[in-house]
């Protein structure tokens, strides 16, 4: 393994940690000239399963169906819960995760199939879930947006949670989903400082820039709000309110949070970032994550692994309570329906 661990411009991780399962990993060769050790490419890996629709069954999550085009994710979020799950690929959580993307070019076929057979019960399916359904490759390759069309058609409900502007090249056709209820959208914010997200979120549109999808997206009807997420003790906890009130003036309408989760090789890659990012920082932050997670850098216990425990976490539940009440957030609830789904004829006919 090479010992390079200078930060990559336009990368969130470093380096690649070992596979957890294998042992091993190939690593990236080192400028022969420079020393030093270039940012990888990002690589398009076809994914050849022959389904699309995945099923949950944490107990903590809000959904049962999702899905989603692509695993792993450009945006190269240092902090990501989900860079283990590539491990189960035989690569790495590091930059493996963030450069090797998996793609399933044929996901909106897949998805008009599964929703045009009898045994699919109508249901809210979640995209995003894991990894970001709008992130870069998705300008080009556009499968979420004919995922969305394919939604549409069969005007089955969908929640999507993104951190990029791209979703404003949707509204169209989240248009159509809304007008059956069928639609519910979230943009994640985790800080407002561009500087910090530009070294910890380096692929995702910068902080203005998801407010002004909250902007467009409520000015075309479409219910949106603004997932806090995640938070970073010591590091973001203080803009949590400020992040509310500008989301609510954008437009958002309802709100959540989740505290920072680092499992398996992310604490280690986390911990390592500080040390390269906010090496001033590094202690204090560490030592309020002991503090929400019973002396342990994560703690997966489902009931508390989104939003920690004891007073830390205890102060920031209640100044969310008291911020979204005083914007006027989660007001109203926004239950999508499964009411007007349907199957078109063309896809019934062809289960004949």
């Amino acid at each position: 393994m090479s010992n390079s661990k200078n930060p990559l411009r336009g990368r969130g991780a470093s380096d690649n940690p070992v596979n957890r399962f294998e042992g091993n990993y190939i690593d990236y060769d080192v400028d022969e000239e420079t020393g030093e050790k270039p940012a990888p490419k990002t690589k398009l890996i076809a994914d050849h399963t022959n389904s699309v629709i995945t099923y949950n069954k944490s107990e903590d999550i809000g959904f049962n169906a999702s899905i989603n085009p692509y695993r792993g994710c450009e945006h190269g979020c240092i902090y990501c819960y989900a860079r283990p799950y590539h491990e189960y690929l035989g690569y790495s959580s590091g930059l493996d995760f963030e450069s090797k993307i998996i793609v399933k070019y044929d996901a909106p076929e897949l998805l008009k199939k599964e929703l045009g057979e009898t045994k699919w019960k109508p249901q809210i399916i979640a995209m995003s879930g894991v990894t970001d359904i709008y992130q870069p490759i998705e300008r080009k390759l556009e499968l979420t947006r004919r995922c969305l069309e394919v939604m549409a058609e069969y005007r089955n409900p969908v929640g999507l949670i993104t951190k990029n502007y791209l979703i404003t090249r949707d509204i169209d056709v989240l248009c159509e989903l809304n007008d059956y209820n069928c639609v519910s959208v979230t943009i994640s914010i985790t800080t407002l400082d561009k500087d910090l997200a530009g070294v910890m979120e380096p692929r995702t549109s910068r902080p203005k820039r998801r407010l002004e999808a909250i902007k467009q997206l409520s000015s075309a009807g479409i219910p949106v709000g603004v997932n806090v997420a995640p938070i970073i003790p010591g590091l973001t906890d203080h803009e949590c309110a400020k992040i509310l009130e500008k989301a609510a003036a954008a437009g958002a309408t309802h709100a959540g949070y989740t505290m920072l989760r680092l499992p398996y090789k992310v604490k280690d890659m986390f911990s390592e970032w500080l040390g390269q990012h906010y090496p001033e920082r590094k202690k204090k932050v560490l030592n309020k994550i002991l503090d929400i997670r019973d002396g342990k850098l994560n703690n997966s216990e489902w009931g508390t692994r989104m939003k920690g425990e004891g007073n830390f976490a205890q102060q920031i539940s209640d100044l969310f309570k008291v911020q979204t009440k005083k914007l006027g957030l989660n007001e109203r609830t926004q239950k999508l329906t499964t009411d007007h789904f349907i199957r078109p004829s063309g896809s019934q006919l062809k289960l004949f």
